[in-house]
C-alpha cells in the first residue's frame, strides 16, 4: 500500500508539473493584450526597516499581478570571497511571511544602484509575467524611521499579553537588516556624506532608464508612517466624518497648457486608482477626480466628457472642478503672454513688433518642440508652491492617498536636479502621494 501510495503521489505530482509547465508556456509576450493587463510591480527597497508601510500598500495596488521586492547591494564579486546575497535571502523571505504579502524577492550585486535596477528590470519575472511598473521611494532628506522594531512583527510573542518590552528585546532578532542611515549605531556616512548611496542625478537617471525600457514609473512619497488599518478607519469626528478618499489629479500640473485627461499617462493613473478601489480593504474608499479649469473655458463640457469616459470605463468617481486661474497666472507661459499683450498695446512698439514677429514665431515653434527642457528651466518656485497649496486645500477632507501625474525627466541630464526640486515642491507635505507616469496603454473600450 505504501508503494502504491507513493506511486499515486508521484503521478499526481507529475500531472501537476505538466499543468504548471503548460500555463507557464502560455505566458507568451507576443500574445499580450490590453484586456489582460495587470500591474506587474518591481518595488525597489533600499532598507526594509523604513519601507514597511510602502511594501504593504503596493501589495494592495498590484492586486492579482506579479509583485517583486528588489534590492541592490553595492559591491564587486571579483573582490569578495563569496556571494554576500545568499545569507540575506532568509531575512527577506521572513519579512514577506510576517507582513503577510504575496511577493517574490530579487537581490542583485552591482557597482551602482542604477546598474542594479537596470539588471533587475531586465531579468525579473518569467515570460509574460515581467515587471511593467517600477516603484521607487521618493528622494528627499527625510530621515527614515525603523518600523521593524514593532513587537507585532515578532514571531514568538510572550504568553503574557502584558509582558514587558524588556522580554521582547531579549528575543533573538527576526530580521538581519542593516541599520538605517542617521541611526546612532551606524558609522557609514555613504558616498554623499548623509548615509545615502544614491545621488539625485543617479536617481532621476533611473527614472529615465525605466521609461526608455517602456516601464511605467511610480514615485512614492510620505509612506514612512503609512498604516493601512488607521488610514481606512478614520474617526467619525474627522473632517470627512469617517469617509475614506482617494484623490486623483490626472493632468500634468507642471504644464497647464497640456490639460488633457485622456492621454496614456492620465488613463494609467485612473486605472491604478480603480484597481486600488477594487481591493476588498479599499472598496469603501471614494474616488475623487479633480478637473483643473480656467475662467472662460467650457467647464460643463469638460466635466461631461470626463464623466462619459468614466462611465464607459465603468469607473465610479466623483468629478470636482477646481479653478486654478491664480496658480496658472504664475506660470511662465501665461506671464510671457501677458507681457506680449502689454507690449502690443503700446502704439510706439507696434511697428517694431511687426518687424520682430517672424523671428518670434520661429522662436515659439522652437520652444514648443523643446517644450519640456524650456519648461523645466522656467518654472518658478512661486508657481509650484501655489499648485501645492491648491492640492492641499484644507477645505476638503484629506485623502488616504493622492495620485499625481509624473512628467517625464528632461532630455538634458543637467536639468535632473532642477526636475527633482520641482517634484519636491509640488508634493511637499501632501501626505501619502504617488507620482505616476504611464508609458503603455492599459485601458480600452474597443472590445
Amino acid at each position: 500500500m505504501a508503494h502504491e501510495s507513493t506511486g499515486m503521489d508521484h503521478g499526481v505530482k507529475e500531472e501537476l508539473g505538466l499543468g504548471v509547465r503548460k500555463y507557464l508556456l502560455m505566458l507568451d509576450v507576443r500574445k499580450d493584450h490590453v484586456k489582460f493587463w495587470r500591474p506587474q510591480v518591481l518595488l525597489m527597497v533600499s532598507n526594509p526597516r523604513s519601507s514597511v508601510g510602502l511594501i504593504k500598500f503596493i501589495n494592495d495596488i498590484k492586486k492579482s499581478g506579479l509583485y517583486v521586492l528588489g534590492h541592490v547591494q553595492l559591491g564587486d564579486l571579483n573582490t569578495l570571497p563569496s556571494d554576500p546575497l545568499q545569507s540575506q535571502y532568509d531575512s527577506w523571505l521572513s519579512l514577506v511571511d510576517n507582513l503577510n504579502i504575496k511577493s517574490f524577492v530579487n537581490l542583485t550585486l552591482a557597482d551602482s544602484v542604477r546598474h542594479g535596477v537596470q539588471h533587475l528590470l531586465f531579468i525579473s519575472g518569467l515570460g509574460g509575467m515581467r515587471p511593467n511598473t517600477l516603484v521607487l521611494g521618493f528622494y528627499d532628506d527625510c530621515l527614515p524611521k525603523d518600523k521593524l522594531i514593532d513587537p507585532s512583527l515578532c514571531t514568538s510573542q510572550p504568553r503574557d499579553p502584558l509582558g514587558s518590552l524588556d522580554e521582547l528585546e531579549k528575543q533573538p532578532p527576526l530580521f538581519h537588516f542593516a541599520s538605517l542611515r542617521g541611526s546612532s549605531d551606524r558609522q557609514d556616512y555613504g558616498e554623499f556624506g548623509d548615509g545615502k548611496v544614491l545621488g539625485p542625478q543617479e536617481y532621476v537617471a533611473i527614472i529615465a532608464d525605466a521609461m526608455k525600457m517602456l516601464k511605467n514609473v511610480v514615485l512614492a512619497r510620505y509612506f514612512n508612517n503609512f498604516d493601512r488599518s488607521q488610514v481606512l478607519s478614520p474617526p467619525s469626528t474627522s473632517p470627512g466624518k469617517g469617509a475614506v478618499y482617494v484623490d486623483v489629479w490626472p493632468v500634468n500640473l507642471l504644464r497647464p497648457d497640456s490639460s488633457s485627461y485622456v492621454d496614456t499617462c492620465s488613463l494609467f493613473l485612473l486605472q491604478l486608482a480603480c484597481i486600488l478601489n477594487m481591493v476588498r480593504a479599499w472598496r469603501k474608499a471614494k474616488l475623487r477626480l479633480f478637473l483643473c479649469v480656467e475662467e472662460g473655458r467650457s467647464v460643463r463640457g469638460s466635466e461631461e466628457k470626463l464623466g462619459q469616459l468614466l462611465k464607459e470605463l465603468r469607473i465610479k468617481a466623483q468629478v470636482y472642478s477646481v479653478p486654478w486661474d491664480q496658480q496658472v497666472a504664475l506660470h511662465w507661459q501665461r506671464q510671457a503672454e501677458w507681457g506680449k499683450k502689454q507690449l502690443s498695446q503700446s502704439p510706439d512698439s507696434a511697428k517694431e513688433e511687426e518687424k520682430q514677429r517672424p523671428d518670434e514665431e520661429e522662436e515659439n515653434d522652437e520652444d514648443y518642440v523643446n517644450s519640456f527642457p524650456s519648461n523645466a528651466t522656467r518654472l518658478s518656485n512661486d508657481y509650484l508652491s501655489a499648485v501645492n497649496k491648491l492640492i492641499l486645500d484644507p477645505a476638503r477632507p484629506a485623502p488616504a492617498v493622492r495620485f499625481l501625474y509624473l512628467p517625464r525627466p528632461p532630455a538634458d541630464t543637467r536639468r535632473y536636479a532642477t526636475y527633482l526640486h520641482q517634484l519636491d515642491l509640488l508634493t511637499q507635505d501632501l501626505g501619502p502621494t504617488l507620482l505616476i507616469h504611464g508609458v503603455t496603454p492599459v485601458i480600452t473600450t474597443d472590445l
